[in-house]
């Protein structure tokens, strides 16, 4: 190797390590707004291909196009959650209040279920010395009370971070519309600076791209639909919070499996202990057949046979996403499953053309 070669290695490695060093700093310095431009990603990606017809029905006016489309995901998405978000705080804080003066009695309710239930059941919950009221009652009291100080601190912050919201909420806007406007162009910059091969990166990229798309408009529409459904039926048979519960069996409905059951199901028993049977079937009802098709007919629908994974799959990546990463984790846990097997899939195969040649 003569000195030029050694010369060329030396900068090309100096350069690689500059080029990690700046990419990690740009990571850092990004990190505090990684959920606004997370979601600002997702979002115009969900909304490209609207943007894309837009383009084309107004005669290449990618401004307009990318301006409407932009107005039309803050009407279709963001003021909706927020309205729910904040109907939830304050049916949240009504419940507290009618616990606190007595209006709701959980212990109560717990004793009538308990009284009802059948005796190899109350055996057990005896085992466990889950029978003793008093006892749960003093555990629920404390339980509430920290609940209570926890909520209020995580007020008092968002108060106190008003403005970082405000500035993460306009960071996430604003990435949306140059990320509509010029999507095609980074595309291509992105393709063209990943050290793969062109089936590589057309599987790579086309794969980010589906399940990304198909995690929110599949599962987050089906259980929207689903927790809309599960609270107009909470409602109609009178029981109190239904907004409450309704958006928490659509939070749950992002799991495969046990999904929005973990809410309705305790709501079926406790409707049969408290002898309001007709009420308790109607529930079981309604949520198996008429919310369990919800998620049959409009996951296929939305999502595609292609782009589903095994359920357990879903499972335990949404599970581990949302333990790493948040309310964010629900996508970026599905969707690093999907990518790692859709990466080790193509390798996969790969290894097996090449012991055939």
């Amino acid at each position: 190797m003569n000195s030029n070669d050694s010369n060329e290695d030396i900068h090309r490695r100096f350069f690689h390590l500059l080029l990690l060093v700046v990419t990690v700093a740009l990571f850092w310095i990004l990190l505090p707004y990684f959920s606004a431009i997370f979601w600002g990603v997702m979002l115009a990606l969900l909304f490209h291909p609207v943007q894309r017809r837009l383009v084309v029905r107004l005669r290449n006016r990618r401004n307009l196009a990318t301006l409407i489309t932009l107005l039309a995901a803050i009407i279709l998405v963001i003021v909706p959650l927020l309205v729910v978000t904040m109907s939830v705080i304050n049916d949240i804080g009504l419940a507290y209040g009618q616990i606190q003066s007595g209006q709701i009695n959980p212990a109560e309710a717990y004793g009538k279920l308990i009284a009802t239930a059948p005796h190899w059941a109350q055996s057990i919950i005896s085992r466990f010395g889950l029978n003793d009221i008093s006892s749960l009652q003093h555990r629920l009291t404390e339980g509430a009370a920290q609940i209570s100080s926890f909520v209020g601190a995580q007020a008092l912050a968002i108060g106190q971070h008003t403005l970082e919201f405000v500035v993460g909420f306009g960071v996430m806007l604003f990435l949306v519309f140059f990320l509509l406007r010029d999507g095609p162009y980074i595309s291509r910059l992105i393709r063209r600076a990943l050290p793969l091969d062109e089936e590589h990166k057309s599987l790579m990229i086309a794969k980010f791209t589906t399940v990304a798309r198909a995690t929110i408009k599949g599962n987050v529409v089906v259980a929207a639909v689903q927790g809309a459904l599960g609270g107009i039926i909470f409602a109609i048979l009178g029981i109190q919070g239904a907004l409450l519960w309704g958006v928490l069996m659509a939070f749950l409905s992002l799991l495969p499996a046990v999904g929005a059951a973990i809410v309705w199901g305790p709501a079926a028993l406790y409707l049969f202990a408290t002898g309001s049977i007709w009420k308790g079937a109607i529930l079981v009802f309604f949520c198996v057949v008429v919310i369990g098709l919800v998620d049959n007919f409009l996951r296929p629908l939305l999502v595609g046979k292609d782009t589903r994974m095994p359920d357990w799959v879903i499972l335990i990546s949404t599970l581990g996403g949302m333990s790493l990463f948040g309310i964010n984790g629900f996508v970026i846990g599905p969707l690093i499953a999907a990518l790692f097997l859709s990466g080790w899939s193509l390798f996969a195969q790969e290894e097996a053309a090449d012991r055939r040649t």
